[in-house]
């Protein structure tokens, strides 16, 4: 669903911060599993959530997986 996105992209304009919160934030609030909303994500948001990770520690320096 592509309003996920939108409503990220969204969130991150209003408030600022990080997308991975934004990603968490928008899941709490529909009630979706990260899991299931992150199949959802585009793939900007996709790589930037991945570099957030490699920047936090979250994430090997080589993953490709995302910490949602």
């Amino acid at each position: 669903n592509e309003n996920i996105s939108l409503q990220v992209e969204s969130y991150i304009l209003e408030n600022g911060g990080e997308y991975i919160d934004a990603v968490l934030y928008v899941c709490e609030k529909a009630n979706i599993e990260p899991k299931v909303a992150a199949k959802y994500l585009s793939k900007p948001i996709i790589e930037k959530i991945g570099i957030e990770g490699r920047d936090m520690n979250l994430l090997p320096k080589n993953s490709a997986e995302l910490p949602i």
